[in-house]
């Protein structure tokens, strides 16, 4: 996943949350076991959705290592 948004009169609505969440079993679908996330400091919604749903800040990694502005998450995945 690259970005989730929503048109501003549909936000609010569980939305992202059930698209992460449909994302994450799709995920374990395809035997993964962690997802990896990045956003910009300033998406603060997007933030909140992260932690809400379990993800816990990490080390920039990759391309966002030296990027000051990127913040990245992670979670590990279990079968329900």
């Amino acid at each position: 996943m690259k970005y989730i948004s929503n048109i501003p009169k549909f936000r609010g609505r569980g939305i992202a949350k059930a698209i992460l969440t449909e994302l994450e079993k799709w995920a374990l679908q395809l035997e993964y076991r962690k997802t990896i996330l990045e956003t910009g400091y300033k998406q603060v919604a997007v933030i909140d959705l992260y932690r809400h749903t379990g993800y816990v800040q990490m080390e920039n990694y990759g391309l966002y290592a030296e990027i000051p502005i990127s913040i990245c998450f992670k979670k590990i995945l279990f079968k329900l």
